[in-house]
């Protein structure tokens, strides 16, 4: 069997590592959601970070308070707030230099002075001289 370029797995590797980057974010981007009450406090959406209403909770009584109008405008105002809200939050999230992960160039030149000095390029079966 012929053994893999150093150059095509550091490619594979990096892909790799791009992925797992990617799939991290999502999971951090559906763990965001925020209620935020209306200004009545009758209405709470549960909104995620894509600005997705997930859930709406309506106070017991609040439809018979309220005509069809200031009901919905209520709960727009609740869906907004809460949108708001919610983008904020995965902005902070997404930005915090906690979350950052280490510059791939930064893992790339670590792995090239390892294979520099661990490994000989193979010569993918042609005659050594």
């Amino acid at each position: 069997m012929r053994e893999i370029h150093p150059d095509v797995q550091a490619a594979l590797d990096t892909s790799r590592e791009l992925r797992h980057r990617v799939a991290d974010m999502r999971e951090r981007a559906d763990r965001i959601f925020a209620r935020r009450p209306s200004p009545s406090g009758l209405v709470i959406p549960e909104v995620d970070a894509m600005g997705r209403l997930r859930d709406l909770y309506l106070a017991p009584g609040t439809c018979a308070r309220f005509d069809n109008q200031e009901l919905a405008a209520d709960i727009m105002a609740a869906i907004k707030e809460s949108a708001a809200d919610a983008k904020q939050q995965y902005n902070i999230a997404m930005n915090d230099p906690a979350n950052l992960p280490r510059p791939l160039e930064e893992i790339m030149r670590e792995r090239q002075a390892r294979t520099e000095a661990d490994q000989q390029v193979p010569n993918f079966g042609k005659a050594e001289q």
